[in-house]
């Protein structure tokens, strides 16, 4: 018998569970946190004010008023 050849059944690793639980963790966490921290700090339909833009018309009428 040669020594590269085995015999019995080939023993393969044993497999990474943990590491496939974590990563898809991760990845939900990756891909929820941002549309929640968004969502949190937007500001609500209807209770939002515009804020008003100061344009350039008004700027000159303000600089001719002084």
């Amino acid at each position: 018998m040669e020594v590269s050849q085995r015999s019995g059944p080939v023993e393969e690793p044993p497999g990474h569970r943990w590491a496939a639980i974590l990563g898809t963790g991760v990845a939900i966490v990756t891909l929820t946190l941002p549309i929640i921290m968004i969502a949190s700090y937007s500001p609500s339909g209807s209770n939002a004010q515009p804020i008003p833009q100061a344009t350039y018309q008004t700027k000159i009428r303000a600089n001719s008023m002084e």
